[in-house]
């Protein structure tokens, strides 16, 4: 026996036996059970780095495993090599993108078998490679057919360097991920996965899924983020230049507070809104801001918290119960890719509509309050069905009263009573939402509808799909 471990001619004598004997070919008809190992393909970058060395560590150990126990394993090894990345990286470097991918490829290919992984390289795929993408695009073709993929016009986030849509999670401050570029909202038409035809099964099998944490589970349905309110109009003459009503002279919105839609003092729309766009044709500052919302934030989390910023755009709409004018401004909190792009706001009863009313000196209209010996605050506890964090100790009388001058928790309950809210005034909130339902509906100006915070899938940045 060798008294030390010597790497390089000890491993490449054991890979040169395997790669002899096939060792870790899966065969098609071998009468043992199967397990198929499949890892996350490659970029063809160059070279591999220690995050890969990892992940295909932990496929290894799991394809010798079942290998050992008597499984026919199949653990194969394939690039994904057809991104514009690729590309871009090839012309800065004034070499062919053919040649860029496919030297790297042998490159990393190389580092992968010094590894001594249990791939079974009779299988090797690029996916750059007509037999691979010629599949691709057959079943792309026939999902098209299907209605599953589908063609439109959406605002994405656009790298001006990569020449590429990005993630929302790949917009890190306002700037690409991997370009560091400033990244702009652009209108541009790309096919899309109809995923969220599939929301509510996404949604519930989640259920489905015994031994997974729990805290990943509540992290996708959050993701899918199911929504219950209702969607409804305010009306406009507004037009465009050809004399057509925009939007046919209406603005959408949906909210699952429809309890105080009598409460509304302004409305707010996304800076890529048409209404936005039809605005600031003649107002240089309202077009100054919405060229900065393209470029800023796009993250949920970072508009949260972001000071709120908006312009008016002189704009108004008619409000669907009142018959009350209703001023639109531009904000830059609301998001084209979510809804309408158009949200109704309540100061009062929207911790959001609040800060931005107070900055600009909107009205603020209170629409609900806590019913007389609320359920929840019995005893003056924080307890039962509300649990708001300003029902204080004392029962009666232990929530702060109604002020304009600072946000209160308790001015976003949702089991309050309605008042100042004309015929509404009385019923809780619950009993609201439904009387107001049906009172748009009667007008043909709304309905209960269920929306989703899933997105539809872009895969327009797929080369075989352009």
């Amino acid at each position: 026996m060798q008294p030390s471990y010597q790497p390089a001619s000890i491993e490449q004598q054991a890979q040169q036996h395997w790669d002899s004997r096939q060792a870790f070919r899966a065969t098609r008809q071998s009468g043992k059970p199967k397990y198929y190992c499949l890892s996350m393909f490659p970029y063809p970058s160059g070279k591999l780095h220690m995050g890969h060395v990892r992940n295909y560590t932990i496929g290894d150990v799991l394809a010798r495993w079942h290998k050992m126990r008597g499984y026919n394993v199949l653990q194969p090894m394939g690039w994904d090599a057809f991104g514009l990345p690729a590309e871009n990286a090839a012309i800065a470097n004034k070499v062919p993108p053919a040649k860029w991918t496919d030297d790297n490829i042998a490159y990393m290919k190389q580092q992968l078998k010094s590894l001594g992984f249990a791939i079974d390289w009779s299988r090797e795929l690029a996916t750059c490679k007509p037999d691979y993408y010629k599949w691709n695009q057959w079943l792309f073709l026939r999902m098209l057919e299907k209605g599953i993929a589908y063609k439109k016009t959406q605002v994405v986030n656009w790298d001006p360097v990569d020449q590429t849509v990005l993630a929302n999670e790949q917009v890190i401050d306002g700037r690409g991920w991997r370009t560091g570029a400033l990244v702009e909202k652009r209108e541009i038409p790309g096919y899309y996965f109809g995923i969220t035809q599939l929301a509510e099964e996404l949604l519930t099998d989640l259920d489905k899924l015994p031994g997974w944490p729990e805290r990943v589970k509540t992290m996708q349905a959050n993701w899918i983020g199911k929504s219950v309110g209702v969607r409804f109009a305010f009306t406009h003459d507004i037009r465009d230049a050809s004399g057509v009503p925009i939007n046919d002279g209406k603005l959408w919105v949906f909210t699952t507070r429809a309890d105080t839609i009598m409460g509304v003092t302004f409305c707010a729309v996304a800076a890529e809104h048409p209404l936005a766009a039809h605005a600031a044709q003649n107002n240089p500052v309202l077009a100054a801001f919405i060229d900065k919302c393209k470029h800023g934030s796009v993250m949920e989390a970072d508009i949260a918290t972001m000071e709120k910023e908006g312009v008016d755009t002189g704009l108004k709409v008619v409000h669907p119960l009142t018959g009350e004018q209703v001023p639109v401004w531009v904000a830059n909190y609301v998001l084209m890719s979510y809804g309408d792009g158009a949200v109704m706001a309540v100061p009062a009863h929207d911790e959001r509509d609040f800060e931005f009313a107070k900055k600009f000196g909107l009205p603020i209209k209170q629409s609900i309050q806590i019913p007389p010996n609320p359920p929840f605050a019995k005893g003056g506890e924080m307890c039962g069905t509300a649990g708001n964090p300003t029902l204080k100790k004392g029962g009666e009388g232990g929530i702060s009263p109604f002020t304009t001058d600072h946000w209160q928790e308790w001015y976003a309950t949702k089991d309050g009573v309605c008042i100042n809210s004309g015929k509404y005034t009385g019923l809780a909130s619950e009993q609201a939402v439904d009387a107001i339902a049906t009172d748009l509906a009667t007008k043909d100006l709304g309905e209960k509808k269920v929306q989703w915070r899933l997105r539809d899938w872009g895969i327009s940045r797929f080369s075989t799909m352009a």
